[in-house]
């Protein structure tokens, strides 16, 4: 029987943030599987009011050299606006979110206040309720933390899960010294690496 095709991972830069005086990169994840190509958040495409005090410096998908119409499948780990602002790109397409992110995300104006990014026009959630088999060898999984309802996708290789985690960490130190649920949830499968949405290399364990 032949090895099946492996699954690769790709960062594509989209922004940077002004956080704490310093500038923090933010990445999407795209995922080339034989069944689909996914993309794991959809950053900013816009500036906005509410989301000034970050400074952000954009590079949308819809502006650089990205073939939108490509993507299958769109998974969003959490709705904050960073993450879930080129949702509307790619409306129509399914897009996976646990449950519990989108509810809060509908009802909780303090921690989400951009509402018209989450439920931007024909924007299709696929909302899913724990641990979630989204296609041969990938996976979601709840990872609580940085958001109640934040969620990670993991891919399964021979050399051990790789995990794209989003805001499960949001530095490496997180990672090394694990205090969320998500994060220690993250540890527990022994990942060979973990690719985070403000981080330009992935994490590995020491």
């Amino acid at each position: 029987m032949g090895s099946p095709s492996p699954i690769t991972i790709t960062p594509i830069f989209v922004a940077d943030l002004s956080v704490e005086g310093e500038r923090m990169p933010v990445y999407v994840h795209v995922i080339e599987h034989p069944e689909a190509r996914i993309l794991v958040d959809t950053g900013m495409t816009e500036l906005h009011p509410l989301a000034s005090g970050l400074n952000p410096c954009l590079h949308p998908l819809d502006k650089q050299n990205f073939d939108i119409a490509s993507i299958d499948i769109v998974v969003n780990t959490h709705l904050h606006a960073d993450h879930c602002g080129g949702n509307h790109l790619f409306a129509g397409k399914p897009i996976y979110v646990q449950r519990r992110e989108l509810e809060d995300a509908r009802s909780n104006a303090e921690e989400y206040p951009i509402r018209e990014w989450i439920d931007a026009p024909g924007v299709q959630y696929v909302p899913v309720d724990g641990e979630y088999d989204l296609l041969p060898g990938l996976r979601l999984v709840p990872a609580p933390g940085h958001t109640a309802g934040m969620q990670v996708v993991v891919i399964e290789t021979g050399a051990g899960p790789v995990i794209v985690g989003g805001d499960v960490a949001v530095w490496f130190g997180e990672l090394d010294e694990p205090h969320s649920e998500g994060q220690v949830r993250v540890l527990a499968m022994n990942p060979e690496k973990v690719w985070l949405a403000h981080e330009h290399e992935p994490w590995r364990p020491r």
